[in-house]
């Protein structure tokens, strides 16, 4: 069967679904066979919502509409108080919309979520939380929502233990708060994060990142505040002191304290001809080179 041919037959058992769920309602009143009606109008819908999933490759109108069968479908499940596949059913109808209507894509998100935690299902909940906050990020681009979604799943994920999956959503939100000047915020996530991982022998290796990034918004705030904090880390986690990333630090702090931008762009350039820097620490290593350099003015480049 061809796309078309896929189309028209979902069409088609969208038209038989919905004259089911009529038919519920009249039958008798309702009393008698309206389940078995909603259950054979569910069934209908979610194979409508497939065969519009297989038309056309994704296009917009066939996300639109096989989201609109899904939902359905979730509705008449809710009903039949099936509420694990009701949510279910939000769930595919939240993908099917992500490209072609992300905001109806996040309501069907968290009414599947709503779902999921009253019955205690906190993890999968997280889970679809993560979706959202990506969402947020990509689609909609909504970076204050993203970081609400991200922090949220951070908590079910601790509630339930994850920790791991705990702390990749905390990093999200603390690279994002950096890049929003919430200092304080990112600082507090990279020592929390630093601090639970530093005595794990599969991710102490990751604890350094951590400490350096929290060390380097320290420095965007203030100088002595980042001199203070990298003693600190020194002493939580000794083997901080022989990083490359603490001793780029220790040449940072001194060609800032003598105002020498050419000794700031040399260090960072040595760095990152080792370990290359990412988006991100290039930001916020430019964010206290403009300190540096007092008026403002200079190339605004690291290299």
């Amino acid at each position: 069967m061809d796309n078309a041919g896929k189309e028209r037959e979902a069409v088609q058992l969208m038209a038989e679904a919905e004259k089911r769920v009529k038919a519920s309602h009249s039958f008798l009143r309702g009393l008698f066979g309206g389940n078995t009606r909603i259950e054979e109008a569910c069934e209908m819908y979610t194979r409508a919502a497939n065969m519009f999933k297989m038309a056309k490759n994704w296009s917009a109108s066939s996300s639109l509409a096989a989201g609109n069968a899904f939902c359905q479908a979730a509705k008449l499940h809710m009903q039949l108080q099936s509420k694990h596949d009701s949510a279910t059913s939000f769930v595919d109808a939240g993908n099917a919309y992500k490209k072609a209507d992300p905001q109806e894509a996040i309501n069907c998100l968290n009414a599947a979520i709503d779902i999921y935690t009253d019955m205690g299902r906190f993890t999968i909940a997280a889970k679809h939380h993560i979706t959202i906050a990506e969402i947020y990020e990509t689609e909609l681009v909504d970076i204050e929502k993203a970081i609400a979604h991200y922090e949220q799943s951070a908590d079910y994920y601790k509630g339930e233990e994850s920790n791991s999956s705990a702390n990749k959503c905390l990093l999200k939100v603390a690279a994002y708060a950096a890049q929003l000047e919430q200092y304080q915020k990112a600082i507090e996530i990279y020592e929390q994060v630093g601090a639970n991982t530093m005595d794990n022998p599969l991710l102490k290796y990751s604890a350094k990142d951590y400490f350096f990034k929290a060390a380097l918004c320290h420095f965007i705030v203030d100088e002595l505040n980042a001199k203070l904090a990298l003693e600190k880390y020194e002493e939580m986690f000794p083997a901080f002191t022989d990083s490359r990333e603490c001793k780029l630090l220790k040449k940072l702090l001194e060609a800032h304290e003598e105002q020498n931008s050419e000794a700031y762009t040399e260090a960072v350039k040595e760095f990152d001809s080792i370990s290359r820097l990412d988006q991100w620490l290039t930001t916020m290593l430019l964010r206290i080179k403009k300190s540096i350099q007092g008026d403002g003015e200079g190339d605004g480049d690291l290299k």
